[in-house]
């Protein structure tokens, strides 16, 4: 059952200085569905919580120690389930993040599209992915330099699914769009029928898992792009569910932690081969020996 409303959780920290894209990544670690940012605050929902004074005073205490910055400002809010699309639609715009990927919400026409261009029409709705943030810029860069025709792809925690479709338009043969949010599910189905993919890309919901993605047979590639804290644990399977040779893109890293994410990856025998940097964000290419 959907939830009669959502908390809206805005954050900032004036002294942060470059360091306030960390509040984005707090807000993900506190259940936030998405993050966009308006003057300088950081803004994301979650379903209502059952005491709203002890999760903002909660929620402060969970930035803080998340992001490492001295002070937090913290306000919140309340928007009626049925707003929500409404609300995001609030800053979102085309962007052109390769010579030839354009992301567009759906409601806005392109302008500038060229021959080849591959247009992603995404409407987020409740779920995390628009080329408005740094980790699905990284991770769309490094898929147009690496997907080839006829692969078998998995995007984990594929949200939006803008991931999981730029991988069907450049090539792959089979995508598997893996979610467990319900909510994040139903925009992914809906983006990936509104981008002319749903024979190539299947959605599944589910929270990826060792024994999941082993069930799920091999891939050519793999992408994951979730916050650090869960991409961690989940390494393991995925060095395991990729085929010989196959390649692996890793995101939602703060530069901070990118050269432990880089050891901990390596240590599975997967070779390095790029990083896309982003902000304080960082998106790694790897590929796994022949």
């Amino acid at each position: 059952m959907s939830p009669l409303r959502w908390l809206e959780l805005r954050v900032r920290s004036p002294s942060a200085g470059d360091r306030a894209a960390l509040l984005a990544d707090g807000l993900l670690a506190l259940g936030g569905r998405a993050t966009e940012e308006r003057s300088g605050w950081y803004v994301t929902y979650v379903p209502e919580p059952p005491d709203p004074d002890d999760f903002e005073r909660a929620a402060r205490a969970v930035l803080l120690e998340q992001t490492g910055l001295d002070s937090i400002e913290v306000e919140v809010g309340w928007i009626e389930h049925e707003d929500w699309a409404e609300t995001w639609k609030r800053g979102l715009s085309v962007r052109r993040v390769t010579d030839r990927i354009v992301v567009r919400p759906s409601w806005i026409d392109v302008s500038d599209a060229r021959v080849g261009d591959i247009v992603i029409d995404v409407d987020p709705g409740m779920a995390f992915g628009t080329a408005e943030h740094g980790t699905t810029r990284g991770c769309l860069r490094l898929l147009d330099q690496t997907v080839r025709l006829g692969e078998r792809v998995f995007d984990v925690g594929s949200g939006s699914g803008i991931l999981a479709i730029a991988a069907a338009r450049l090539g792959a043969e089979e995508v598997v769009a893996i979610e467990g949010d319900p909510f994040a599910c139903e925009a992914l189905a809906e983006n990936v029928g509104r981008n002319g993919v749903a024979d190539r890309c299947r959605v599944l919901q589910a929270w990826a898992s060792r024994d999941s993605l082993r069930e799920l047979g091999q891939a050519s590639g793999i992408v994951a792009n979730i916050e650090s804290g869960l991409l961690a644990p989940l390494f393991q399977g995925l060095a395991e569910a990729l085929e010989p040779s196959g390649w692996l893109i890793v995101s939602g890293i703060l530069d901070h932690e990118w050269t432990g994410i880089q050891s901990d990856v390596e240590s599975l025998g997967l070779r390095f081969v790029d990083v896309d940097e982003d902000g304080e964000w960082r998106s790694g290419l790897f590929r796994k020996a022949p």
